[in-house]
């Protein structure tokens, strides 16, 4: 099977760019993210304006993989808790 680049589905955490990167050379997306920091705060290019073209770019991932949205996405709605019943106190104290 031939490797993609794609935005990652499963790690997002604002469009999945540097994980789908850390995805495709089979690394922590923590270790990219971390890289990205680093180059950011020295200055060394336009880090910024490199992470906007790559989102820009780089497809998302559109395939049947199950990440958190795609999960939960759907007609599958989860059961809200009940509040439990509190008596009502005594409030003369005031």
């Amino acid at each position: 099977m031939k490797k993609k680049l794609t935005k990652s589905r499963n790690n997002v955490v604002l469009t999945g760019t540097l994980a789908g990167i850390a995805e495709y050379f089979t690394i922590d997306p923590t270790i990219v993210r971390i890289i990205y920091v680093f180059i950011t705060l020295t200055g060394i290019g336009a880090p910024v304006f490199l992470y906007i073209v790559m989102a820009l770019i780089i497809p998302g991932d559109h395939s049947k993989r199950g990440g958190y949205y795609h999960k939960n996405s759907g007609s599958q709605q989860r059961q809200r808790k009940e509040a439990e019943k509190v008596d009502e106190d005594d409030w003369s104290d005031f």
